[in-house]
């Protein structure tokens, strides 16, 4: 028997619903661990039913770093005004600026890497990167959680960096 407490912290460590949560832990027999596990795929699984969607609303985020020497600003999309003013859409977007700011990616997808940039294209572009706050995910895995979350696809359109100094 599933109880009420260890769906609440389910829900809370992966922001799905009451509901998804329940079954998630009901098919892993309790186990905390294989029921995020369960959750996590099904926001993929979703996520990827979802890409096709357009995204006409968004926001763009800025962060600034190191006494102003540098600063990020990403442009996120999803497809409502609602779901950008949500508090996981506005945390990926602090999140993604961070990132950019910290990683100081060269491009989107491995894909627009340029061949001839010596290292390895995934540490460069965004969406392959290691996400800072949490070695365990890719950028595209928050992104795609952030999608289950929301219900939404979500897509980041464009970034920028800038670095005084360099």
């Amino acid at each position: 028997m599933v109880t009420t407490d260890e769906i609440k912290r389910l829900r809370e460590e992966t922001g799905a619903g009451i509901m998804d949560s329940k079954r998630a832990l009901e098919e892993a027999k309790g186990d905390f661990d294989t029921a995020k596990k369960i959750i996590r795929e099904q926001g993929v699984a979703s996520a990827a039913k979802r890409s096709d969607r357009e995204t006409g609303q968004g926001i763009v985020q800025s962060y600034i770093h190191g006494n102003g020497k540098i600063g990020a600003l990403i442009e996120l999309q999803c497809e409502t005004d609602f779901v950008a003013r949500t508090d996981t859409f506005q945390s990926l977007a602090h999140d993604l600026a961070m990132q950019v700011a910290a990683m100081n990616p060269l491009a989107l997808n491995v894909e627009d890497v340029p061949d001839d940039f010596s290292g390895a294209k995934e540490s460069n572009a965004l969406l392959t990167q290691t996400f800072i706050k949490d070695n365990s995910q890719k950028i595209d895995d928050l992104i795609q959680s952030a999608i289950g979350q929301t219900g939404e696809n979500i897509k980041v359109a464009r970034f920028v960096r800038f670095e005084i100094g360099t």
